[in-house]
């Protein structure tokens, strides 16, 4: 029996600690998990890319999702990334991620030797035909994301069981969120289509329909503060809040996953900044000095410490 559990809100993407050698901090992503759930987060999402899924090997994907499982332990919905380079690696993945206790599934296209179109659409019905929880499907720029057309996205919705959100990152985000969601024929088989793009565009999304937002979980305290925003119907707060968390969201975007632990460390929330194969950085004194003041103009919304601040 199809369940009829709804994902909406603030759904963060859960970052994976690592110790100065490189390895998995258990204690710090349990930690991470107690710290996004007191900031007030509606559900948390891992390995995605903010996780680094792509530099963690297929044992370590599986045991960070035990571990975020198991640390939440019901009190929100964990959404466990399937993301492969094959639908049998995706299917195996999405297999595992249900027998551990996932809330739903989230996928991208292979991000490497992506099949043609009609491939595509095999890769998620493969998924489907496994899954017994949503499937969010997640579509995202390059180098990562396999981007696909609003059309794909819609019949994917129309025609497989279980594909009831979109996470839609792709560029134009906003644009292509708008015209996915007309595409959908069946519109009561679309549960909601998230934001991405670390919420950077959250408010045009907001007025384009969004059911939630899917940011990393550095300041999940100051999302939670939107959003509630939002949800009161008071859209001048929301906005308010917007401009202020919008410089920071910005240096996101130029060295990411680096913010993201370094926001984290400073918090207390994990032990390390750590990040594998990092693409940009590391993070040079002009930058830690611009990072001091953007966290000191928003400090009376970042609430909530850590347990090694």
């Amino acid at each position: 029996m199809k369940q009829e559990l709804r994902f909406s809100g603030l759904y963060v993407i859960a970052v994976t600690p690592f110790d100065e050698e490189g390895r998995v901090d258990e204690e710090s992503l349990r930690a991470e998990v107690e710290f996004c759930i007191e900031a007030g987060v509606h559900g948390i999402v891992t390995p995605a890319n903010a996780s680094e899924w792509y530099a963690l090997s297929d044992r370590e994907r599986r045991h960070v999702g035990k571990v975020v499982i198991e640390q939440t332990a019901k009190r929100v919905p964990v959404i466990i990334s399937v993301t492969g380079g094959s639908q049998w690696a995706a299917v195996e993945l999405a297999e595992a991620a249900q027998e551990m206790g996932a809330d739903g599934l989230m996928a991208m296209p292979p991000p490497l030797m992506p099949p043609h179109r009609e491939g595509l659409y095999e890769y998620y019905r493969a998924i489907s035909q496994v899954a017994q929880v949503p499937i969010i499907v997640q579509n995202c720029h390059p180098p990562l994301g396999t981007p696909m057309p609003p059309e794909l996205l819609a019949r994917l919705v129309d025609e497989l069981p279980w594909v009831d959100y979109i996470k839609e990152e792709a560029e134009p985000c906003t644009h292509l969120m708008s015209r996915a969601s007309e595409l959908v024929r069946n519109q009561a088989k679309l549960k909601g289509i998230f934001g991405g793009q670390g919420g950077r565009y959250i408010m045009n999304e907001i007025a384009r329909g969004l059911c939630g937002t899917m940011p990393a979980c550095d300041m999940p305290d100051a999302h939670a503060a939107l959003w509630a925003a939002y949800e009161r119907g008071d859209l001048v707060e929301t906005r308010r809040l917007y401009r202020r968390i919008l410089p920071l969201l910005t240096m996101e975007a130029l060295y990411p996953m680096v913010i993201y632990k370094e926001v984290l460390q400073r918090r207390g929330v994990i032990r390390t900044a750590v990040v594998r194969n990092p693409t940009r950085g590391p993070l040079d004194e002009v930058d830690h000095r611009e990072l001091d003041v953007l966290l000191e103009e928003i400090s009376d919304l970042l609430v909530v410490k850590g347990p090694f601040a």
